[in-house]
């Protein structure tokens, strides 16, 4: 709510799951001095139409402490920069590995303060970085490892082949890394 309320015309663009908290929160968002047309509910709709929507929006933000997963995967698909504030547990942290599996290591802030500030700047004082980061995003997507089933499919079975390799010589589990290849 403060960021909308400090970004003028800016929405929050959620999906429509329950009605009941589609009023909640719009009526939590007047009372907070917001608008509550600016809190916008979208119909689920088929996965095409959805990554088709992503690239309507200029950031997608993360909530705190329990972290988008497939949602912000769908958007970085599409696009959109996610914009996410890692964590110290699993959960709150799958967006930070997805936006540094596709560079975007920039929107990773350390903390909530640093992640309103981030939001907050990228959505009026420093637009033409954020535009410089959708560009960013869009050259890294063909060659994300992210999105490489292939290049995963292979790495995978090298790591498999390492694994019975040391158990046929009767070597003890251990922490393997796949070699680093060249970009």
């Amino acid at each position: 709510m403060r960021l909308l309320a400090q970004v003028p015309g800016s929405v929050l663009w959620l999906i429509e799951a329950n009605t009941v908290a589609a009023g909640n929160l719009r009526g939590e968002a007047v009372r907070r001095g917001v608008a509550a047309d600016r809190i916008v509910f979208a119909p689920r709709t088929n996965r095409e139409a959805h990554l088709e929507r992503h690239q309507l929006a200029d950031l997608f933000v993360d909530t705190l402490h329990y972290g988008a997963h497939t949602t912000a995967s769908d958007a970085l698909r599409a696009g959109l920069p996610v914009l996410t504030c890692a964590g110290e547990t699993f959960p709150s942290r799958v967006a930070a590995s997805l936006c540094r599996a596709v560079g975007l290591d920039a929107l990773v802030a350390a903390d909530a303060a640093g992640y309103e500030a981030m939001a907050l700047a990228l959505a009026t004082s420093d637009r033409e970085r954020l535009a410089s980061l959708r560009r960013q995003l869009f050259e890294a997507l063909p060659r994300a490892p992210l999105f490489d089933a292939a290049r995963f499919t292979r790495d995978l079975e090298q790591l498999y082949a390492a694994m019975h390799a040391r158990q046929r010589a009767g070597l003890p589990a251990a922490h393997l890394e796949l070699p680093t290849a060249p970009q």
